[in-house]
């Protein structure tokens, strides 16, 4: 976590205490942001990523962003858990969280996806791409409409915060790579748009056996 991201989160806990930031309240312009806090503007937008990606704020083109209701985590993964572990659960996971999303679903949550999607594309860097590649796949637990079944999936996903996991994803990223996994995000989320949850579950399974597999070199 960066120290811009860790500011911006401090600065949000301490509104939401003295009720000065509650849900619905505008954050600071991105150029305020830049000159509170000295940083360049490229890590105030990566920092806002990252805390949009976690549901601590929404962000809207020409009005600003704003903050939401923080989601309700009540676990946390373990500190030791390793890579291999984190994608063991995903792959029992996450491809029938799609199945299921594919079947309910509303347009909104297709909307946010969307959005998810279109962002990660967009981004050019490393932590960029990490923070949408987060977001696009709870906005995908999200659509599946189950509160149990969505905080399984935040405490798996909470895992990938973890440095181990944070290390190796930066060792492995490559702008051939990221290009590739957006391919296959777009197959996942046309599934999604086709409301075919077999398409959708498959194509979620190939997605994570190739992070997988550029993860920890299997074959």
């Amino acid at each position: 976590m960066t120290t811009v991201e860790q500011t911006l989160r401090a600065l949000l806990a301490a509104g939401a205490q003295d009720g000065t930031l509650g849900p619905g309240s505008q954050l600071p312009t991105e150029r305020d942001l830049v000159e509170r806090l000295a940083a360049p503007r490229s890590a105030v937008r990566r920092a806002l990523a990252a805390l949009e990606r976690d549901g601590l704020v929404v962000r809207h083109v020409g009005r600003g962003t704003f903050v939401t209701e923080p989601p309700d985590r009540p676990g946390m993964a373990p500190a030791d858990t390793s890579p291999a572990e984190i994608m063991q659960v995903r792959l029992l996971i996450e491809p029938q969280v799609a199945s299921l999303a594919a079947r309910v679903a509303t347009q909104a949550d297709l909307d946010r996806i969307a959005h998810c999607l279109a962002r990660g594309g967009q981004s050019d860097d490393h932590e960029g791409f990490e923070a949408w590649d987060g977001a696009l796949h709870r906005a995908i637990a999200q659509a599946a409409h189950n509160g149990l079944l969505l905080t399984m999936f935040d405490v798996m996903n909470d895992a990938r915060a973890l440095p181990v996991w944070g290390s190796l994803k930066s060792r492995t990223s490559t702008p051939e790579r990221r290009r590739c996994y957006h391919a296959e995000h777009t197959a996942i989320v046309d599934a999604l748009r086709d409301r075919d949850p077999d398409g959708a579950r498959d194509r979620m399974r190939e997605h994570l056996a190739g992070v997988s597999d550029n993860l920890l070199g299997r074959h």
